[in-house]
């Protein structure tokens, strides 16, 4: 599913102004929904691809902070 930010918006502004029937707050809540999912996927690959260098100067790949945390306060 694309995800299509002027009908995000559109339903935004209409739900101010007018309110939304049933099946628009449908759409509205999958449209943010898909646009929420699409945004975490694109952070977690980035964050993928992301390595720290530690105070030892040893170059790690980023973890999850449970996996790892030995270098943070």
């Amino acid at each position: 599913m694309a995800i299509d930010i002027d009908r995000i918006n559109e339903l935004a502004k209409k739900a101010k102004t007018q309110g939304l029937t049933e099946e628009e707050k449908a759409e509205q809540a999958q449209l943010r929904r898909a646009y929420i999912d699409s945004v975490v996927g694109n952070l977690r690959a980035q964050l993928d691809n992301t390595y720290v260098k530690k105070q030892t100067g040893e170059v790690v790949k980023l973890s999850a902070r449970a996996e790892d945390d030995s270098d943070t306060e």
